[in-house]
């Protein structure tokens, strides 16, 4: 309970700064035009003129495509909780269970910017030593399907059927 307080202050916080902050602008804009007796108008007057309508046909665009994703992460989901497929269900669990000692460790809010820093520099470090990193994801991906191939050999009817 006290995560949803703290989040619904934040957001009132959030909200209150911006308020703030277009409220400062356009007083410091009206004080300006007074002093320089100019009449320029709202300072905001041409985003105060956007038309911010969305048609018909874009709800009916957007509203399709959050289905199309929600039906196919619900059956997704579905078939790992019901062990359709007991490889991936274990490996969903075991990443459920990883991420809690994620969670324990690191703030929502730091993971963000964690991922918004990695969005921009891990590109450019791939660029830069492209040779090498594929070098070694390669090898990664060799021992990690050699042991993945190990464990089902030896867990009975974990073998993986033609899809």
């Amino acid at each position: 309970m006290q995560a949803t307080a703290d989040s619904t202050k934040m957001d009132c916080v959030w909200s209150n700064w911006k308020s703030q902050a277009t409220i400062s602008f356009r007083i410091y804009k009206s004080v300006l035009q007074a002093v320089q007796k100019t009449d320029e108008g709202h300072p905001f007057k041409t985003y105060l003129e956007l038309e911010i309508t969305l048609s018909q046909e874009q709800i009916q665009k957007y509203t399709d495509c959050l289905q199309f994703y929600v039906n196919n992460t619900l059956k997704e989901l579905r078939r790992l909780f019901l062990v359709q497929d007991l490889v991936d269900s274990l490996k969903f669990a075991v990443l459920m269970w990883l991420l809690t000692y994620v969670g324990a460790l690191f703030n929502g809010l730091t993971l963000l910017l964690m991922a918004v820093v990695s969005m921009f520099t891990l590109p450019v470090v791939y660029v830069k030593h492209q040779a090498q990193i594929d070098q070694y994801l390669g090898l990664v991906r060799t021992h990690i399907n050699t042991v993945v191939a190990k464990i089902q050999a030896k867990i009975p009817g974990a073998k993986r059927h033609a899809e």
